[in-house]
């Protein structure tokens, strides 16, 4: 095993703070990460990583290590490649995530082309609608719609996704058609909340003058999936707040009214995230442009 090697299988090990995990993840055996590691920490005379049987976590040194080596690790995935046309075929593992509406809606149905063009590419997709840890899990990307936490992840904006308010033809038939934000007071809300029990503000609007309003509003039911928010708006239990583009369809077969048009929530971020690295493997580079160009005639 040469030290470039032995390069990869410590920033996995940092990252995933497991050598089982690390050896699970590169398919190699647990005896050979960590002999790797054991014979980096020689080499370089300093140790690496605290190793408990709990956890392992990275020392002062092992950090400083780390940050080298994924930049090293990057300039030689850009280095093999110098010279490669761009038309140059494309291989490798790319790990990604998405939410679970942009990747059922829009990327899988748009996949045969990009995976036809470049065939030796493989993919592994993840579609959830949970915030994954892109360092920890391993991924070269992740989409993310909305607010970003604070973080020292590389974000590439895509632009912003325009929000509609609907509800099914049985809701509005039960509980009448809201003309104003005034009226919501005799309306339902279904709440969409990422970690269940924390609480919603309620209705969202942009006012006339550009400031973000909101409207308490009670509701039988809280979700924490983007297809049970959809779901449950069918089913007639309340008024949702969604992406437009991808309740269009079902407005246009007459499943869902749009309401209150007039006074939409402002429009979500949707933005790329990556790890920090002087370059980027040309693969992944290559499929943040495919998606960008997927997403933009849904975006503002």
């Amino acid at each position: 095993m040469d030290q470039l090697d032995a390069m990869r299988i410590y920033t996995r090990v940092a990252e995933l703070a497991s050598f089982t995990d690390a050896a699970t993840r590169l398919a190699l055996p647990k005896a050979t990460i960590s002999t790797a590691v054991q014979k980096l920490e020689a080499q370089l005379g300093t140790r690496l990583l605290h190793r408990t049987t709990r956890r392992v976590q990275m020392t002062q040194d092992g950090q400083v290590f780390y940050e080298r080596c994924k930049d090293l690790l990057a300039d030689m995935d850009e280095l093999n490649g110098l010279f490669q046309p761009e038309a140059a075929r494309l291989d490798g593992r790319l790990r990604v995530d998405m939410p679970v509406g942009v990747a059922r809606d829009l990327v899988l149905p748009a996949l045969p082309d990009f995976l036809a063009a470049h065939p030796a590419i493989e993919l592994e997709l993840s579609a959830t609608d949970r915030r994954v840890d892109l360092v920890r899990e391993g991924f070269d990307c992740v989409l993310r719609v909305g607010a970003l936490d604070e973080s020292s992840l590389v974000a590439r904006p895509l632009g912003r996704w325009p929000l509609g308010n609907f509800a099914s033809p049985d809701y509005v038939a039960r509980h009448g058609r809201p003309e104003s934000p005034a009226d919501l007071a005799r309306h339902r809300l279904i709440h969409y909340q990422p970690l269940l029990g924390a609480r919603t503000p309620g209705f969202e609007y942009v006012d006339g003058d550009g400031a973000t309003q909101f409207v308490a509003m009670p509701g039988a039911l809280a979700v924490n999936s983007s297809e049970c928010y959809t779901a449950a708006c069918l089913a007639g239990l309340g008024i949702v707040q969604s992406p437009a583009s991808a309740l269009r369809p079902l407005v246009d077969a007459g499943r869902l009214v749009e309401l209150l048009p007039e006074h939409r929530a402002a429009p979500m971020p949707v933005q790329l995230l990556f790890a920090h690295r002087r370059h980027l493997p040309r693969r992944v580079r290559v499929f943040m442009d495919w998606i960008e160009a997927l997403l933009a005639p849904q975006l503002i």
